[in-house]
């Protein structure tokens, strides 16, 4: 745990929240003092729920401090089980409130006996992992509670569904167009012949969890959240699943090869029947998606050999890394990611496809990279985007932490061959190609920015001068942060402090030289 002004993966506790709010019928009960408790106004505000978001703040203040905090959680539990009646109610402390190191399991189990609704302590360490981490230990512990219960009581559905079916497992509230992500996999699916058994924990109900292995298989589309719940299915009940991301041209063929292989491996030996998708793959690929004609198009080729940089969560960075480099012929100068539990994986993924690799949760490293890197456009999260501004190069959001921007109305999803499209539109649409800024230079057109002193250090003490300020707003916006920042470099290498039209040109000798 540590303080920082920017993180891009919140504490424990808003994953923990994040899961219970998803399911239905689940009411999630925090433990926290004041200013913990915001996670209702954020997916509020994102989400542009019309309902009240199902959690409830038990705050911790100066008068439980002074008596404990068993009474009033316990009175919260009973409280909320009376008013609300849900299935579940999901206790859980914060980075905060854990400092007073409370025996929380003992609050739950004294509710659990004055309640009819299931009452569990989420099983997180919060000094230990992240939003993301706590979101796919909650999901799991959830699920296991449930298929525990379920084969305590004699009602454990095992038996396989007649046709072909799975398990979509990780869509969830305040996720990176997640819900859309859901809508073209479901679409996907169908097309292929195969039924939702359920989707979770999105929409999804605890009183049907018993049904999970009825699937003939579960697809887990993003890593961050989902995979344990998988690992654990496959460990109990001998479920297969796939966690290849359908997400560009390439990785969605190979998403649904592994689908017709398990497919094929579990249909009744007697029908003699088999699956064979590659038609599909064909005409989606040829027809639908127009992201692989989009490619050979001249549009796309004017791109080829411009530098870009990717950072986000490691599902999205890896697989846009790929897409710039084998689908569009973007050169990647580097690939990151702040998921520092998945290292090993995402080196692995795209290791191949890109100059350097970055993985860092400190969002400093990742604008000192981009500054020094000079790429033509960045794909990133919010933070990334607000770095792009300062440095003025352009930026499309392809990863969480996001902006309400990101929480469209439209239908914008990422996943599928639906995605391709959008994908192919945001990379297009975030590089700033040269001869058009040079065209609104030359035409006097919207590019009147004034410039600035923008630098990525706080304790910069550089000034420009009014006469070099309106020199360099003389040069074209496509290389003038470029050389904005050259001439700076040079001012620090020289011992400069006021940059005046004469440490441009000096600048400029220097480093033609």
């Amino acid at each position: 745990m540590k303080l920082a002004h920017w993180m891009y993966a919140g504490p424990a506790h808003i994953g923990t929240l994040r899961v219970a709010s998803s399911f239905k019928n689940v009411h999630a009960i925090m433990h926290a003092p004041l200013g913990d408790d915001y996670f209702n106004v954020m997916r509020s505000m994102l989400e542009r729920e019309r309902d009240f978001t199902p959690v409830t703040a038990s705050i911790v203040d100066r008068h439980v401090l002074a008596r404990g905090s068993q009474e009033k959680v316990v009175d919260n539990i009973s409280r909320k089980d009376r008013e609300e009646r849900p299935n579940l109610i999901v206790l859980t402390p914060t980075c905060t409130s854990s400092i007073l190191q409370e025996d929380l399991q003992n609050f739950v189990d004294r509710a659990s006996t004055i309640s009819d609704s299931d009452v569990i302590l989420a099983d997180v360490n919060h000094y230990r992992v992240n939003e993301l981490q706590a979101a796919d230990r909650t999901l799991e512990q959830v699920v296991r509670y449930y298929l525990d219960k379920a084969r305590r009581q004699g009602t454990l559905q095992l038996s396989l569904t007649d046709r072909p079916s799975a398990n979509i497992i990780g869509i969830f509230t305040l996720g990176f167009h997640n819900q859309h992500d859901c809508r073209e996999l479901k679409r996907l699916l169908k097309d292929l012949g195969i039924e939702i058994n359920q989707v979770i924990p999105e929409g999804g109900s605890v009183e049907k969890l018993h049904q999970l292995p009825k699937a003939w298989f579960n697809l887990v589309p993003y890593r961050e959240v989902g995979l344990m719940t998988a690992k654990y299915l496959e460990k109990e009940f001998g479920m297969s699943y796939i966690s290849t991301t359908p997400m560009g041209v390439v990785d969605i063929a190979n998403c649904i090869r592994q689908i017709e292989e398990q497919i094929n491996k579990l249909f009744p030996v007697s029908l003699n029947k088999k699956v064979n998708y590659e038609p599909y793959i064909s005409e989606q690929t040829r027809f639908i998606s127009q992201a692989a004609w989009f490619s050979r198009s001249i549009d796309c080729q004017n791109l080829t050999g411009k530098k870009a940089v990717v950072f986000g969560d490691a599902t999205h960075a890896a697989s846009i890394t790929k897409i710039l480099a084998c689908e569009m012929g973007i050169r990647v100068g580097c690939a990151g990611t702040y998921c520092k539990h998945d290292e090993e994986w995402f080196k692995e993924q795209v290791r191949n496809f890109c100059d350097e690799i970055l993985v860092t949760d400190d969002h400093t490293e990742v604008g000192d990279m981009i500054a020094r890197i000079e790429p033509s456009a960045i794909f990133g999260t919010q933070m990334e985007r607000h770095i792009g501004k300062r440095l003025d190069i352009p930026c499309g959001v392809i990863s969480s932490p996001v902006h309400i921007q990101n929480f469209t109305l439209g239908y914008r999803p990422f996943l599928g061959y639906e995605g391709t499209n959008q994908i192919a539109d945001l990379v297009y649409n975030s590089f700033t190609l040269g001869m058009e800024d040079h065209l609104l230079e030359i035409f006097g057109g919207h590019d009147t920015k004034e410039v600035i002193t923008k630098s990525l250090s706080t304790d910069s003490d550089l000034t420009w001068n009014s006469e070099s300020q309106l020199e360099l707003n003389k040069i074209p916006g496509f290389v003038r942060g470029k050389i904005k920042r050259n001439t700076e470099k040079f001012a620090r290498q020289n011992g400069i402090v006021n940059i005046t039209v004469e440490t441009m040109y000096a600048a400029k000798e220097a480093s033609n030289a």
